[in-house]
């Protein structure tokens, strides 16, 4: 079963060959959709500014780039990225990516390692998910206390009232009506400034 019902769009950026073949086939539709896939970094570095991925794989070396500066600065966003890479170059590589959020492991990778990396990258990636959502709600929060104090500011310069008066007004007017504070607040704005 899906987590929360969700396809995660994956971006795979690989050159062609076997590690391409293997890695799209187990991509499964069901779980990631859409699946785009590119065998270069300029073509990843379009398809990026194009729409927003929830995963990226990137399969190095490609033919114009080893995909490691892409790779970071893709993993700053809200997206989760894996590098794979030379087992040689893994401990080198894995220094420098993964302290900047990027899953990295060493080639030739298993099936099974692959599968676990992608289980790893979906809880990754929820968890990234639920921190915008905090974000998003603490952003409201802060908006909402805007709105308050520039209505009470309102109140206290239309209806003469104190500042706890006028928090109490606002308090009151939603609880009887039912409404939320922000819409009461915005109200009262809106009738002091007409």
């Amino acid at each position: 079963m899906l987590e929360e019902g969700r396809a995660y769009g994956v971006l795979l950026v690989s050159a062609p060959g076997q590690m391409n073949d293997a890695l799209r086939s187990m991509l499964t539709e069901e779980r990631y959709s859409p699946v785009q896939g590119v065998t270069s970094v300029s073509a990843a570095k379009r398809a990026a500014a194009e729409r927003e991925f929830d995963l990226i794989l990137v399969n190095s070396p490609l033919p114009d780039d080893s995909g490691a500066r892409f790779a970071i600065d893709s993993s700053s966003g809200g997206c989760v990225v894996l590098f794979l890479v030379r087992a040689e170059l893994y401990a080198e590589t894995d220094e420098r990516l993964g302290g900047r959020g990027v899953f990295v492991l060493p080639k030739p990778v298993s099936k099974n390692t692959v599968s676990t990396a992608l289980s790893w990258m979906r809880s990754a990636r929820e968890r990234l998910r639920m921190s915008e959502r905090k974000t998003l709600t603490l952003e409201e929060k802060m908006e909402e206390i805007r709105l308050v104090n520039r209505a009470k500011w309102a109140l206290i310069r239309t209806r003469s009232m104190d500042e706890a008066a006028a928090h109490r007004y606002i308090e009151k007017q939603a609880m009887d009506r039912c409404l939320p504070r922000r819409e009461i607040a915005l109200e009262i704005i809106r009738d002091s400034e007409a």
